[in-house]
């Protein structure tokens, strides 16, 4: 299935998820979040949910980190050029949801992604090879790009991988590991 094929099909599989099938498949995936060896990991990007979108709900999972003692790094999106740049999320950290639909920090302390040890990836949809379909802008391929080479990077999606993704470019960053509901 190539990549536009992939996009449409799973948007409209997310959108027509039930708010009682969605909380299961967040059971099994913060499960699974949750058996993480957070150890070698001390500064983790995660992304923010679009609740409209419906979106996997990262807020435990932020909740999880931090207790931990790690330190959670956020987006904010940059339209113009499709970038994003990254913030340091504390408990203070003032949220407020863009045009979009996208919870974005405001004032808060930037943080250089060549520091990034982990990043928790959005997807709509993976492979078997661990390559993602996003929506299609390529903030992620872009930011992945400009992490340090051992970054270590997994998917959350709320569906299992389809086998192939057929259009995959140069730009394309395989995952490390996709977590889904089970």
């Amino acid at each position: 299935m190539n990549k536009k094929e992939a996009r449409r099909l799973f948007k409209q599989k997310r959108k027509a998820l039930t708010t009682n099938i969605i909380d299961t498949y967040l059971d099994s995936i913060y499960a699974q979040v949750f058996q993480i060896d957070f150890s070698r990991f001390q500064n983790i990007h995660i992304f923010l949910p679009i609740a409209r979108q419906k979106e996997i709900n990262t807020f435990p999972i932020i909740s999880y980190i931090q207790n931990l003692g790690k330190r959670v790094i956020i987006s904010k999106s940059n339209f113009e050029n499709n970038t994003l740049e990254h913030f340091i999320l504390t408990k203070d950290t003032k949220l407020v949801e863009n045009t979009y639909g996208i919870p974005e920090p405001v004032a808060a302390e930037k943080f250089d992604v060549k520091n990034i040890d982990l990043v928790f990836v959005p997807l709509l949809i993976s492979d078997e090879m661990n390559y993602r379909v996003g929506y299609g802008k390529g903030f992620y391929d872009r930011f992945l790009a400009s992490c340090k080479k051992d970054v270590y990077t997994i998917g959350l999606n709320f569906f299992p991988p389809i086998p192939t993704i057929t259009d995959i470019n140069k730009f394309d960053v395989p995952l490390h590991s996709i977590i889904f509901s089970k």
